[in-house]
């Protein structure tokens, strides 16, 4: 019986089974703010790290190599009381590319309404059937924000059930005062991104979404023509996502997770290919029409 357990305690420790989901760095800059005790924003920074890391956030089993990277950037801007602070954080995340060492963003947003509530030392707890913290829910938001994005990246629609823990967030913030929340609030805050994600207009991105990822850079090392040439063939369905709802928040997160990446895929790419690709992006994302004409070269 001995030898069991410790097999099985072995086999655990050496596999990573029952790891937690998120390999996350997170970094609290306050810089932009004098006369306070730094300190308190290296034990936030600390207590963070270990919410986002240490706990479990779905029941998928993950192991130590399968854990989503991601980066959160929460800068701190104005201290309006001693224990009040209002901020912005940026949140990344990415995903390995299949038989690469490259690595694809799948996430890339600022939100510029992140304020909250800390006393050091105070635990950062997060309550699923509760809106307790401002802090830890916006914390729990972006990670199944994130699982989702990598699971509706490895599978049709796999992210749905992380993408309605999240909206489950946004329900439970609609009676508190804190912003970034509610509908009509912004057109680019927390609330829009799940209702943007699981909007059925938008079905079709989530779809290429996959499509993307599995179909296109995953197969990018065995036939980087047979690849480009399906991202090419199915990054059509672009167009009539934004017909179904011109310029959401899921389209404009799309481009800003893969801008670059599309560029430096197409440029390779037969002339036909480019060509097409830079009037679509343009149509779909006027905003980086310079950014696009790389693809013209």
């Amino acid at each position: 019986m001995k030898k069991i357990i410790l097999f099985l305690f072995l086999f655990v420790c050496l596999t990573g089974i029952n790891a937690q989901e998120l390999n996350c760095n997170i970094s609290v800059s306050s810089q932009e703010i004098e006369g306070t005790n730094k300190q308190v924003f290296t034990t936030l920074q600390k207590s963070l790290n270990e919410l986002m890391n240490n706990r479990r956030w779905t029941d998928m089993y993950y192991a130590v190599n399968e854990k989503i990277e991601c980066n959160i950037n929460i800068t701190v801007k104005e201290q309006p009381t001693e224990d009040s602070y209002k901020a912005e954080i940026q949140v990344q995340a990415r995903r390995p590319v299949y038989g690469t060492s490259y690595s694809t963003t799948i996430f890339n947003f600022k939100d510029q309404n992140f304020n909250f509530t800390y006393k050091e030392f105070d635990p950062i707890e997060f309550n699923e059937n509760s809106f307790e913290s401002n802090l830890s829910a916006v914390m729990a938001f972006y990670a199944y924000i994130i699982i989702g994005l990598d699971a509706d990246s490895f599978s049709l629609l796999g992210g749905t059930p992380y993408f309605q823990k999240a909206e489950n967030i946004v329900n439970m913030a609609q009676s508190s005062s804190e912003i970034g929340w509610k509908a009509f609030e912004s057109k680019k805050n927390r609330y829009e991104i799940v209702n943007s994600i699981m909007d059925e207009r938008l079905k079709k991105l989530r779809e290429f979404f996959y499509q993307y990822h599995r179909l296109g850079l995953d197969e990018m090392s065995k036939n980087p023509a047979n690849a480009r040439a399906r991202i090419a063939q199915s990054i059509i369905v672009l167009e009539e996502v934004n017909r179904n709802k011109p310029y959401s928040l899921a389209l404009q997160m799309f481009f800003d997770a893969k801008d670059d990446e599309i560029i430096n895929i197409f440029s390779e790419g037969l002339d036909k290919e480019k060509t097409d690709i830079y009037n679509l992006l343009v149509e779909l994302n006027p905003t980086k029409a310079t950014q696009y004409e790389a693809l013209k070269k």
